[in-house]
């Protein structure tokens, strides 16, 4: 059974669902079932082990958390967005969750239903015109979350607005009032060394994208047009301490068919590109490298003349649908890290030369990486990734990856627990680069409660170092970030 509430726990807010009863949608109950209350929880309980004491900082999840029934078929990444963070300091814990308030959600509360067709459904289904790279969809801002400039910025994968939020209180302050007339995708780049933030955004219309940059002050600077060949999907980026890595990948929607009013997604005849453009702008560089789709990068270095990138190539970008999958069978195979066949890879850019050679670095099925807080455009040799089970877009386990030798570290959690994407958090003042701690929330389904674990990041294999009660069960979700007391 769940945790009862904590004595220093309460309710703050409350959106009722409005889906329907009996729903049995598979993206919208179990683990990923959306949640209405918002919470404010102090002193948490830790229910087992010790939390660090140099453990100061919060954690922050966003997390798709549909409020009403779809129009037609809904997909998990269309969920309005709920924001789950869990503040440590001095070896204790506090908990916070709200709603990312978006204008499409005021707005379809407003009207008591649906306005905006999801992202498997046509267009010109949405009863009105919104937002989005294709035009006609919500920015549910539920897709990622990072911390820049003191706020908490929340952002969508078809591009929209960055909304933000205190990282502590998650008080929401409105839309971020940098962000161009073109939007952003979700998968902004905070280096943490600069303070800058970096961008990208795409469109059905020429040319297609585009890359910004924003100072620590939250200043746009820069903001440039990345012409294109054509329509494209690109998810995320890269960069390194003097360049921003884009993608034009072969997997993007068919022009044919949106000329047409079709929005449907097929696999070119093309190579993948990787785009090099200095950070500050400047022209731009394409290198050519095997087709695939690359959902998340891990991360991206120089080393002499060259960048190195590293990434989860796709094997089968577009998996057939398995018919004994029932209606939602081609959902279930488009959000399979293992029917896509994602590990890691590294391709590594010559920039003397102009050429692109690749490899595969392991053969484990993982994505969702993390990397130490401060190595994001620096060479790293650690990184961890989750796991996913077959068949599904969870989470059940963790992998530790060392560059270096090739040496793995893995935890499975037990079936019908989940847990979510887990930043690595620094010990303050370390000198080694795994010094430090992977925080995640988990929702266990039979148990009917969530719980945040902290590993040593040093040593996953041997689990969790300490378990956290939370005030509610959580939803699943995407993608989280830590960030340290200091930019807070």
């Amino acid at each position: 059974m769940g945790y009862a509430l904590p004595m220093h726990a309460r309710e703050v807010g409350r959106i009722p669902t409005g889906l329907p009863a009996g729903d049995d949608h598979p993206y919208r109950t179990g683990a990923w079932t959306p949640n209405e209350i918002e919470y404010d929880a102090d002193e948490l309980e830790v229910v087992e082990g010790t939390l660090p004491e140099g453990l100061d900082g919060v954690y922050l999840r966003n997390t798709e958390n549909p409020v009403l029934p779809s129009i037609g078929r809904y997909h998990p990444f269309d969920g309005d967005g709920m924001v789950h963070s869990i503040r440590f300091a001095n070896g204790r814990a506090s908990y916070r969750n709200r709603f990312v308030r978006t204008e499409g959600l005021a707005a379809e509360l407003e009207a008591k239903a649906p306005l905006w067709a999801g992202i498997i459904e046509s267009p010109a289904k949405s009863q009105r015109e919104g937002w989005g790279a294709r035009g006609r969809m919500k920015d549910a801002s539920s897709t990622d979350v990072v911390v820049h400039n003191g706020m908490a910025l929340t952002t969508f994968y078809q591009c929209g607005d960055a909304y933000q939020l205190t990282p502590q209180a998650l008080d929401n302050r409105g839309k971020a009032p940098w962000v161009p007339a073109t939007g952003i995708s979700a998968h902004p780049k905070l280096d943490p060394v600069t303070g800058e933030l970096m961008f990208f955004s795409y469109s059905t219309e020429a040319p297609y994208m585009h890359y910004g940059l924003v100072d620590p002050k939250g200043t746009l600077v820069h903001h440039q047009p990345i012409p294109l060949p054509g329509p494209r999907l690109p998810h995320d980026m890269a960069f390194t301490e003097h360049y921003a890595i884009l993608n034009d990948f072969p997997l993007a929607w068919d022009a044919d068919l949106i000329a047409k009013g079709v929005y449907r997604p097929k696999m070119h005849d093309l190579p993948s590109r990787f785009g090099v453009v200095p950070r500050r702008g400047g022209d731009i560089r394409w290198f050519e490298a095997a087709p695939t789709y690359v959902l998340h990068f891990i991360n991206a270095y120089e080393e002499g003349d060259a960048i190195i990138l590293d990434g989860y190539f796709q094997s089968d970008p577009m998996p057939r649908p398995d018919p004994a999958d029932g209606p939602y069978a081609g959902l279930k195979k488009m959000v399979d890290l293992h029917a896509m066949m994602a590990r890691p890879h590294r391709w590594r850019l010559d920039l003397r030369t102009g050429k692109c050679t690749e490899e595969r670095l392991f053969e484990d099925i993982s994505e969702f990486p993390s990397l130490n807080y401060h190595k994001p455009g620096r060479k790293h040799r650690y990184a961890w990734s989750m796991t996913a089970p077959e068949g599904w877009f969870l989470f059940d386990g963790l992998v530790r990856y060392d560059m270096e030798t090739g040496a793995r570290q893995r935890f499975q959690y037990e079936e019908g627990v989940y847990a979510s994407e887990a930043p690595m958090a620094p010990r303050p003042g370390a000198s080694q680069e795994d010094d430090g701690w992977l925080v995640t929330f988990t929702t266990d389904i039979e148990r009917d409660r969530s719980e945040c674990h902290v590993f040593d990041a040093r040593h996953i294999d041997a689990g969790p170092i300490a378990k956290v009660a939370l005030p509610q069960r959580i939803s699943s979700g995407t993608h989280a970030c830590w960030a340290p007391a200091g930019t807070l």
